[in-house]
């Protein structure tokens, strides 16, 4: 989903408005170089617009996650859930324990995840969250 345009179909199709505090945050993920805290998704669209607050950050995100617009992530960087744009579940998290850097692997692994639970544990996959940590090769 590229524009306010297409955020805003979504969301009237799902029964939501298109707020300027939904605008912000989903302006602030899609421009973002990497994954966000809700702290600081919240500094960049208060920047924006001081009377938006953290609430209204954490009721975008949610809502977000609701409509599968957004991933959040548990990246074990510091505890705090990380955010990023819904991306397929072939994306895998690598994250270095030197400089904090996230990169997303494409590849099949995550599809033979889904398949070994599927045939070998009768087990089906709902979402697969993947992390490696380790050191990137600017660390290494």
């Amino acid at each position: 989903m590229e524009d306010s345009a297409d955020l805003g179909l979504v969301l009237r199709d799902h029964g939501y408005r298109l707020t300027s505090p939904r605008w912000l945050v989903w302006s602030v993920l899609r421009s973002a170089g990497s994954h966000l805290t809700a702290e600081e998704i919240a500094d960049q669209v208060n920047a924006a617009d001081p009377t938006i607050n953290i609430s209204s950050v954490y009721r975008s995100l949610t809502l977000f996650e609701d409509l599968d617009l957004v991933r959040e992530s548990h990246l074990g960087i510091d505890g705090s859930a990380r955010w990023e744009i819904a991306h397929p579940d072939d994306h895998f998290h690598m994250v270095c324990r030197g400089c904090g850097k996230v990169d997303h692997h494409v590849g099949e692994l995550v599809d033979q995840v889904r398949s070994h639970l599927a045939s070998q544990h009768d087990f089906t996959v709902d979402n697969v969250d993947l992390v490696v940590t380790g050191l990137c090769g600017d660390c290494s």
